[in-house]
């Protein structure tokens, strides 16, 4: 069998002291850490588009990679050659998971029969290989957006024949996703909002978004597909509006539509701070409502205003994401999904490992630090004692519905001017420090 990464093998544990570039310093797959070992934690997943498909292209350049299993010479040659290439890199990065869009699977063909049949060719290969190395399917999906057919949206589309060829695409890649196992499926709106209201009509764009997410529900429902249904939110790029803006904007879009039960969030980092926030906020938001379903890691540059799709490497960004996470209860059948790219001239195959390992290192150094600062105490501690009073007297009583706009106002005569207590910020985030 041919080898596509022939100078690598297989990356091991060697500590924090080591100088090895191709080993991990802090990722422990069988460490325990709490009650669970880390690669139950992290659940890492190799994004099957940027690893294997990306070409290094960017607004101003074609693509400059040149990966051996892009040679052959028909689209599903290439096809198979990349699964193999796949594989071969999960199994000697020890990463359990991968991830992909249909499109990334298997080449459009001709015809949508042709297309179809692309895909299931390449389904039944995907499942051999993962019997073969005990590797898994943590999500799979269908690409709604690259295709010219798409260039008014899919779901959204005035042309509701559109929308035909999207619930195509989309009832095969969840047939795909069944038939390999699984654990989810996102629905990521690539082009499923606007770039100017004089030619679109909002109200009727949701509707048919939400018409068309019921769909797929009941679909999944009478194949028996028991994987998690997630969107992934993103505020714009490359349409100016996007109606899945950020897991706020979703979860409100779910609740208004009648699909809160059948969802929960995919949150990637650079999408969070895209929308003006920060990849903790999105996580907090989807953690409260009990809907944080799964993570595509990795973040921005925040002297670029667009979607850069890094490796994550800030470590204290991840050590608070991972206390998120962990406070939440984990990720349950989601995962930590390599959605980014190696830099347009980190040319060679051997840079993928590089940039995956540090992705994995901070993120095993993150959850090590998360869980020492929630063992430390000091800031659960620390926020019960701020909002003690809504624990008990009249704060507890009027969460139960016991309480009047006139009893609250007499408890306020009652006490007078309140003390205004510190928020302790700088000691806070010194506590963080102080375990990375």
């Amino acid at each position: 069998m041919h080898e596509y990464f022939p100078g690598v093998k297989k990356i091991e544990f060697e500590g924090k002291d080591s100088k090895n570039p191709l080993a991990f310093s802090y990722y422990n797959a069988k460490q325990i850490v709490g009650d669970k070992t880390m690669e139950e934690h992290l659940r890492f997943a190799v994004a099957y588009w940027h690893t294997f498909k990306s070409t290094g292209s960017d607004p101003f350049g074609s693509g400059v990679f040149e990966r051996p299993w892009n040679k052959a010479r028909t689209p599903m040659a290439i096809a198979k050659d990349t699964l193999a290439a796949n594989f071969e890199f999960i199994t000697k990065l020890g990463v359990p998971y991968y991830c992909f869009h249909d499109r990334d699977l298997a080449p459009e063909g001709a015809t949508f029969s042709e297309s179809i049949k692309n895909l299931q060719v390449i389904t039944e290969l995907a499942k051999d290989y993962q019997e073969n190395t005990g590797k898994k399917l943590l999500w799979g999906t269908a690409n709604l957006f690259s295709h010219r057919r798409y260039v008014h949206g899919a779901a959204t589309n005035p042309d509701p024949h559109v929308t035909a060829c999207a619930a195509l695409q989309v009832r095969h890649a969840i047939d795909a996703t069944k038939e390999l196992g699984g654990e989810n499926y996102v629905f990521w709106g690539g082009r499923e909002g606007y770039e100017t209201l004089l030619n679109t009509e909002m109200k009727r764009e949701r509707e048919q978004l939400a018409a068309f997410l019921h769909l797929c529900v009941d679909y999944a429902r009478r194949i028996g597909f028991s994987g998690q249904f997630l969107i992934e939110p993103k505020p714009h790029e490359p349409t100016k509006h996007q109606y899945d803006f950020d897991s706020a904007t979703v979860l409100g879009f779910l609740r208004e539509f009648d699909l809160y039960d059948a969802f929960k969030i995919n949150v990637e980092a650079n999408h969070a701070t895209l929308a003006g926030h920060s990849f903790e906020h999105d996580l907090a938001v989807c953690s409260s409502a009990g809907k944080l379903g799964s993570i595509d890691a990795n973040m921005g540059d925040a002297c670029l205003g667009w979607d850069t799709d890094q490796f994550p490497t800030d470590i204290n960004t991840m050590t608070r994401a991972m206390l998120l996470v962990l406070e939440g209860g984990g990720l349950g059948r989601g995962g930590l999904n390599f959605d980014a790219k190696v830099r347009r001239p980190s040319l060679d195959t051997a840079d993928l490992f590089y940039a995956h390992i540090g992705g994995m290192d901070t993120f095993a150094r993150a959850l090590l630090s998360a869980r020492a600062i929630i063992e430390d105490g000091r800031l659960s501690e620390f926020r019960q004692q701020r909002y003690s009073g809504w624990d008990r007297d009249f704060g507890k009583s009027m969460l139960a519905g016991k309480e009047s706009l006139e009893s609250m106002e007499a408890k306020a005569l009652e006490r007078g001017e309140p003390e205004i207590p510190s928020g302790r910020q700088e000691m806070l985030e010194n506590i963080i420090i102080s375990y990375i």
